[in-house]
C-alpha cells in the first residue's frame, strides 16, 4: 500500500445475471481478508497488500444500462459528487480493528449480509435452509471471471473498511460503521473473485485499479458515491485516478 502506515486493502465484485448482479462462498470484507459466513467459515485476521501500479490509460466503459450495483449514479452526478469531496491527507491506522466493524449484520430470514449480496449477484442462486449459497454463476466485475462455486468468491466493500478509516471512520461511532459495513443500498458491497479482491487489498484507487478495464467507469462512480455520502475524504493522488476512472464512462 504505500500511503500509511498500515495495510491498505478494500470493495464492487460483482456478477452479471447475463447482465444482472451477483454473490459467493468464501468471502471477504473487502479488506482483502477472508471473512463472512462461507458456508460456516469465519473472518481472518490477514490481509495482502500490493504495490501500486501506475494508472493505465483509460479503457472502454460499460453503459449506464450495464451497472451490476445498487445506488449507481450518472457519470455527471459522480463529477459532481468528486468535486465535493474535501481532500485530505491519508490518516494512521492508529486504533483501527475490524471488529469495530460489525458485520456480516442479519438481514432476517437467516441470512446475513454476505448471503444477502451472493443472492443478489448471481444467477440462478440456490439456497440451503440457513441460507447458505449452493449453486449460482457470479461474474466477477473486477477481473471479468465467471465463477460457478460460491466458495471461490469474496463479498467485497468497495470503499475498504481500512480505506474508512484513514479517511473519516475512525471518528465514527459504531452504529455508523456496522451501517457502512453492511451497506445493501449504496455501491458498496458486491461479489467478486477471491484473487481480485485480495489483490485489491484495502487500496484505494490510485493504488489499484480492476485489470477488467471496462468496470472502471462502475468502479470510479461507485468508490466517489460512497464516499460522497458518507463524507469521507479523498487525497490528490484518488481524487486523479477516480477521474480518469470516470472519465471512461461513455458519454
Amino acid at each position: 500500500m504505500n500511503r500509511h502506515t498500515g495495510v491498505r486493502g478494500g470493495a464492487v465484485a460483482v456478477a452479471l445475471l447475463l447482465g444482472v448482479s451477483g454473490c459467493g462462498g468464501s468471502g471477504s470484507s473487502g479488506d482483502g481478508k477472508p471473512a463472512g459466513k462461507p458456508a460456516g467459515a469465519s473472518p481472518s485476521a490477514q490481509a495482502s497488500a500490493t504495490a501500486p501500479s501506475a494508472p493505465p490509460s483509460a479503457g472502454d466503459a460499460k453503459p449506464a444500462s450495464g451497472d451490476v450495483l445498487p445506488g449507481m449514479v450518472s457519470a455527471a452526478v459522480a463529477r459532481t459528487q468528486l468535486a465535493g469531496l474535501a481532500t485530505g491527507k491519508p490518516g494512521t491506522m492508529a486504533g483501527y480493528s475490524r471488529d469495530k466493524f460489525t458485520h456480516w449484520a442479519e438481514q432476517g430470514n437467516k441470512c446475513d449480509t454476505r448471503e444477502t449480496v451472493l443472492k443478489r449477484d448471481g444467477a440462478d442462486v440456490t439456497q440451503d435452509s440457513e441460507c447458505r449459497a449452493l449453486s449460482g454463476t457470479w461474474k466477477s466485475l473486477y477481473d471479468g471471471v465467471v465463477l460457478n462455486e460460491a466458495g471461490k468468491l469474496d463479498i467485497d466493500h468497495m470503499v475498504p473498511l481500512a480505506e474508512a478509516w484513514r479517511s473519516g471512520a475512525a471518528g465514527w461511532d459504531a452504529a455508523k460503521r456496522k451501517a457502512f459495513a453492511n451497506d445493501l443500498t449504496r455501491p458498496q458491497l458486491l461479489a467478486v473473485s477471491a484473487a481480485s479482491n485480495r489483490s485489491k487489498g484495502d487500496q484505494s484507487p490510485d493504488l489499484w485499479q480492476p485489470t477488467d478495464r471496462s468496470s472502471w467507469c462502475q468502479y470510479g462512480r461507485a468508490w466517489t458515491t460512497v464516499k460522497s455520502h458518507y463524507g469521507l475524504t479523498v487525497t490528490d493522488a484518488e481524487r486523479a485516478m477516480l477521474t480518469t476512472m470516470i472519465d471512461t464512462c461513455a458519454s
